[in-house]
């Protein structure tokens, strides 16, 4: 069982949950009188295809019913949690109910073996004290009671084990839809990395293709015109101007390095690397840093990126005159804030945002968006560092 804030909790106390297995036994039989009884009397409308929808119906109600309390008992005295929207199937219902009437009566079966055992122990310990037993008889009946309690123990243990997982399954996802689950998140989250890799691409592409190769192709066209002209004074002009425009061509390039991957998170940290896109943001960007411990580096970059992306966003559509972001580290995970005084309306389906979404899946982290019309905007990520 787990706690609000993830942690295991400390299982009941040993006589709580043994009375729930007590417990437990008792309801195995109504459960069975139950399937055998109504089983039976419905058995003929079972079979005619016409009553058949009807007849499952009502059986299948009553076995909700008899499930609903045991999911009570497990609730009160073992602790479990169970989702709350979670509404198991007809067939896992009908299922379960089998399963724990069998596991339910049986387990009555090994207690009656085990008081039994105690009994025998009694008279086993009376016998002793009346000199009535000799040394061999009696270290054959202590040899045969250890095996036959030891067997017993784990019947028990088994039995209880059965009956926690059938529970699981029944009243949650079982670990088949967990697992079926997790391997569609990591297909989605696999494709959202390619399709946000393959926009990142197409998009450096076109940064070189119409911002730095068209500043290229003009530096040429100075130089040229430099080089033809007659005239010393018009040739030199056209130097100084052909030097201005490499300068913004260096500039340019090096914006381009810093969005396809910032030196800075190698060299000085993520700290630093959020200090370089402040410096670069065109709205005043306030930072406060609250991660002391080392970062990974997947994590490091997923939290630039998203940084950078909202703040690039912000600059863009938001109209904002202010932007905040904060990274905070609690408990094995990075939160990345950015808020900004827009006047929002973000969509959170857009290209940049669901790149964002993808790029921070593929490392289990979540991201929301907050952008109510009107403003403010908030963008929220919560990335795992274990």
């Amino acid at each position: 069982m787990l706690e609000d804030d993830g942690t295991a909790a400390p299982p009941p106390p040993l006589p709580r949950r043994a009375l729930g297995v007590l417990l437990g036994c008792a309801t195995a039989l109504p459960g069975a009188l139950y399937l055998v009884a109504v089983g039976t009397a419905l058995g003929p409308f079972l079979l005619w295809p016409r009553t058949r929808p009807d007849a499952l119906r009502v059986l299948r109600a009553g076995a909700r019913r008899l499930t609903a309390l045991e999911r009570v008992r497990r609730s009160v005295f073992f602790g479990d949690r169970f989702p709350d929207h979670y509404e198991a199937s007809d067939q896992k219902v009908l299922r379960y109910l089998a399963v724990r009437c069998w596991t339910g009566l049986l387990c009555a079966v090994v207690i009656g073996l085990l008081g039994f055992g105690v009994v025998l122990a009694a008279v086993l310990v009376t016998g002793v004290v009346r000199d009535s037993l000799g040394w061999e008889e009696l270290l054959t009946q202590v040899i045969l009671g250890g095996v036959l309690l030891f067997l017993d123990v784990q019947g028990l243990y088994s039995l209880a084990a059965l009956d926690a997982r059938t529970a699981r399954e029944c009243f949650g996802p079982s670990e088949r839809e967990l697992l079926q689950r997790r391997i569609d998140e990591l297909a989605a989250s696999r494709a959202a990395v390619v399709r946000a890799v393959d926009a990142e691409r197409r998009r450096i592409e076109r940064d070189l293709h119409d911002g730095v190769q068209q500043r290229l192709v003009a530096l040429g066209m100075l130089l040229g015109r430099a080089r033809r002209s007659p005239d010393p004074e018009r040739a030199d002009a056209l130097l100084r101007q052909a030097h201005d425009e490499s300068r913004g061509v260096l500039d340019e390039l090096r914006e381009v390095a810093w969005r396809v991957y910032p030196s800075a998170l190698d060299s000085l940290g993520l700290e630093e690397a959020l200090g370089g896109v402040a410096e670069r943001s065109g709205i005043p960007l306030r930072t406060r840093f609250e991660a002391d411990a080392p970062l990974p580096r997947p994590v490091e970059t997923a939290a630039y990126f998203v940084v950078s992306e909202a703040v690039t966003n912000a600059s863009k559509h938001s109209a904002a005159t202010a932007i905040e972001v904060r990274v905070a580290l609690t408990g094995g995970r990075l939160a990345v804030r950015i808020e900004d005084n827009g006047r929002g309306g973000a969509d959170p389906s857009g290209g940049g945002l669901a790149g964002l979404r993808g790029r921070v899946a593929a490392l289990d982290g979540v991201l929301r968006v907050d952008s109510p019309p009107g403003g403010p905007t908030t963008i929220l990520a919560e990335l795992p560092c274990v």
